[in-house]
């Protein structure tokens, strides 16, 4: 949402540095890649309904330092904190659907709660192009704050605590007291000391990047395609702006491409996903995480795809309808890669699953914020055509790797467990 008001924000901040320019939208990334090592454990610790509620009220009041921001360095430190502080909804959500809905269910259920996070920085930037260009940049974060406000005292009186180990050992406590009975203990309890639990679940993210190949290699794919679209982002209002001439409010709606196709490709994936699985287990006889893959070894290619169509009708200066087209199929690709990858870690790490997707969006996060600060001397060295075909590329090389995770999964999953 900030980013078509960012020539505003170093206009009046005095800085002409492009590389600071393309932090001030990405920084909040490095909040995200910060936010889920810290906040995934903790609701698997304390439970869902304390951390959402906590982090909620922490990032209204982080946006609201944003809209009040003297300078550059506190915008950039409070864009930090707020990434830390929003992520936890994202990262804590697969938790949450996990424990609500049975396996059947999740990919529609997953399509759903991708809405959110993945329509909202394709529509942010079209309303905050008017915003921005009509009130100023400030009122982008008055607007959100006023959004999210509303949200977190919703939350305070409708959310429930979802995750059961939690509710059992609530449960338990009360049980306790009332019969004195001090030997009732949940299914769940742990016999390690508060402490030892704590550092067990700060590590868990870590074990499942690092000590699982499936999804250590799902999750390095996953990044780079989000460093891709947040190198869209950031290079959108050059690109129309300066070469199409759109104006601060008009460049927000040449966002609506991959927006259009980050929803066509949720409403098909939606539909599919959970009839791949039930269908799959049918015939094989039993239900596997892998069975969650088919989609994203159909649409991955998509990405490169649109990759090559969005550089070279740039280069070429076609009609700027051309590259919206091109960034359509990008936004189409990359849900194709988010959800495969996300349910099926959901399906491979049940319990654990909020620590499992913390670990993705670690990585995740890390290059959505550090590539996009690549891209602008990428851009003034080959082009913009060649530029965007070098990333192109790049994700041909992962177009494999559905394909043979369908076929290897299982035996990768068995030969590198991961111990909780």
């Amino acid at each position: 949402m900030l980013a078509p008001g960012v020539p505003q924000i170093m206009r009046e901040f005095g800085s002409h540095n492009i590389e600071l320019a393309t932090f001030v939208v990405s920084i909040f990334l490095l909040g995200f890649a910060v936010g889920p090592l810290l906040l995934a454990p903790a609701s698997e610790i304390y439970g869902r309904y304390i951390i959402y509620n906590i982090t909620n009220v922490s990032f209204v009041l982080c946006t609201i330092a944003c809209a009040r921001a003297p300078n550059l360095n506190f915008l950039i430190a409070s864009r930090f904190l707020s990434g830390i502080f929003g992520s936890a909804p994202l990262t804590i959500g697969g938790g949450t659907i996990t424990d609500v809905i049975p396996p059947e269910g999740r990919g529609t259920a997953m399509a759903l709660f991708a809405v959110g996070p993945l329509m909202g920085p394709i529509i942010g930037p079209v309303v905050g192009g008017f915003l921005a260009d009509d009130e100023g940049w400030r009122w982008v974060f008055y607007l959100l704050a006023m959004c999210s406000g509303t949200v977190t005292i919703i939350t305070f009186f409708f959310l429930k605590e979802t995750y059961a180990p939690v509710i059992l050992e609530a449960k338990a406590a009360r049980l306790r007291k009332s019969t004195g009975n001090l030997k009732l203990r949940s299914k769940f309890a742990s016999p390690l000391t508060p402490k030892e639990v704590i550092l067990q679940a700060l590590v868990r993210p870590f074990k499942v990047l690092f000590m699982s190949p499936i999804v250590l290699i799902m999750s390095t794919h996953m990044a780079i395609v989000y460093g891709y679209l947040y190198i869209l982002f950031t290079t959108f209002p050059t690109v129309f702006g300066v070469q199409y001439h759109f104006s601060t409010s008009t460049i927000g709606l040449a966002y609506l491409g991959l927006g259009v196709g980050c929803l066509l490709s949720l409403i098909l994936l939606g539909i599919v996903s959970d009839k791949i699985l039930v269908s799959m287990t049918n015939k094989y006889g039993e239900r596997k995480p892998e069975f969650r893959l088919p989609p994203m070894a159909w649409g991955a290619p998509i990405i490169p795809a649109g990759l090559f169509w969005f550089g070279w009708s740039v280069e070429r200066n076609d009609h700027w309808i051309v590259p919206i087209i091109g960034s359509s199929l990008v936004g189409a690709g990359m849900l194709a890669v988010f959800m495969p990858v996300n349910t099926y870690i959901i399906d491979a790490y049940e319990k654990y699953s909020a620590s499992a997707l913390a670990s993705v969006a670690v990585l995740r996060s890390i290059l959505g914020a550090c590539l996009p600060l690549a891209a602008p001397k990428l851009y003034v060295a080959l082009g913009i055509g060649w530029g965007t075909s070098v990333m192109g590329f790049i994700a041909v090389l992962f177009l494999p790797m559905p394909f043979v995770f369908q076929r290897y999964g299982e035996r990768l999953r068995k030969r590198f467990p991961v111990g909780f």
